[in-house]
């Protein structure tokens, strides 16, 4: 019967992190004691404001109507105000804010508003696995350009510029990095966007989901730079920093032309977003921060205790993240060794072994670009992560 589907759907590959967490959850509602560390979702609750705001909206009974394509008002002047103030963007007005439901609904709209069939776009790799699919479903071409290890997994604006060809249409990057946790810096933002402004017709995105989750002091925004607001999609929202990923409130900042754009199709396809997530996501803009910085004070803390775990592994190579909640360390020194009937050869042979052995969830760094590699999120307790990293030692000194 697949001959039913469309050669669209059958050739998209599955979520990686989305498929090993459907496999963590199985495993427990068999009984076993499964460690999941694959999903990027915080383990803290939404804050406690933020949860009344939405308890007030629905007392209010104003926000059960459908909603403003892009968003309410409030909201988008909620959102170019805190990019004017905090992230440095001065043109950035409500009209050239949409928001959707959830960071992952606006990158969808970017692509199918930009790309045409055959168009190239760079992704600054490793990367969120869902870029280059959302790519390839909208027509165009995936070219990676590959950061490694010992430069903190960040590709150069010199590797970018000798990626860039007549086809090119986009440049897309997250920062802080999903899955590395790198952070570009304020110099190295400015080189890749120098190299932007230097192309005709060449935007790049900015996913900026973890922004609130950064250990070095400073986010810089590429759209701050002189002459990169034309050039420039910022992506953010409010899943990651206020822990509403269920909220499902996402947007983008943009030039007028492609935030029309991106209101246009969004009108054809999802509408507004929730009403009552919306107010909930005002709340988390405005009211009081005190709870997300706590919540990155945690994850910090969490970070230096996973990294001095990390490093008692014979074996395990890692970078020091600097922001968002994940490690990416290598693991090929594993590969060709085995224990008993499991041999591992590859990221994903790595994975299953300790889902199989360890009960713990990882996500293997091929489904992000970097097949050497796999993601471990620390968005879990100090007490899972001290077992999960004891289980994970414990079963790899078995490998031979």
């Amino acid at each position: 019967m697949n001959s039913i589907l469309s050669d669209r759907i059958n050739n998209m590959e599955e979520s990686a992190t989305l498929a090993m967490a459907k496999k963590a959850r199985e495993l427990k509602t068999q009984g076993i004691d499964i460690i999941g560390l694959s999903l990027g979702e915080p383990d803290f609750k939404t804050p406690k404001h933020i949860q009344e705001a939405a308890k007030s909206a629905i007392d209010e009974g104003k926000y059960f109507s459908y909603p403003p394509v892009a968003g309410y008002q409030d909201l988008r002047e909620a959102i170019a105000k805190k990019l004017r103030e905090q992230n440095n963007i001065a043109e950035a007005k409500a009209e050239n804010v949409v928001v959707s439901t959830g960071a992952k609904h606006s990158i969808a709209n970017i692509f199918m508003c930009l790309i045409n069939e055959g168009d190239e776009v760079i992704i600054f790799s490793p990367y969120w696995v869902s870029y280059s699919e959302v790519i390839k479903l909208a027509g165009g071409v995936p070219v990676l350009i590959e950061g490694n290890l010992e430069n903190n997994f960040k590709a150069t604006a010199k590797q970018l510029e000798e990626a860039i060809t007549d086809k090119t249409k986009a440049v897309i990057y997250s920062s802080p990095c999903n899955p590395s946790g790198s952070v570009f810096s304020k110099s190295e933002l400015e080189a890749i966007a120098e190299v932007i402004k230097s192309k005709e017709n060449l935007v790049v995105i900015a996913d900026e989901i973890y922004e609130l989750i950064n250990f070095t002091g400073s986010h810089a925004s590429i759209a701050s730079f002189p002459g990169m607001f034309e050039r420039t999609i910022t992506v953010n929202g409010f899943s990651k920093g206020y822990a509403m990923t269920g909220w499902r409130v996402g947007y983008i900042c943009a030039p007028l032309f492609i935030a029309k754009a991106c209101e246009k199709i969004q009108g054809q396809f999802t509408s507004g977003g929730t009403g009552i997530a919306q107010r909930a996501a005002l709340a988390g803009l405005i009211g009081d921060q005190k709870p997300t910085e706590e919540m990155a004070a945690a994850y910090l803390k969490r970070r230096d205790l996973v990294l001095e775990l990390l490093r008692d592994i014979p074996g395990i190579k890692t970078h020091v993240p600097e922001g968002a909640f994940y490690f990416f360390p290598d693991v090929s020194a594993f590969f060709g060794k085995s224990s008993g009937d499991q041999k591992i050869e590859t990221a994903d042979d790595f994975c299953l072994y300790v889902l199989k052995e360890a009960n713990v969830s990882l996500v293997t760094g091929a489904a992000f670009g970097a097949p050497n590699s796999v993601r471990l999120s620390y968005a879990a307790s100090e007490a899972e992560l001290k077992e999960a990293l004891k289980r994970i030692k414990e079963v790899l000194a078995k490998l031979k």
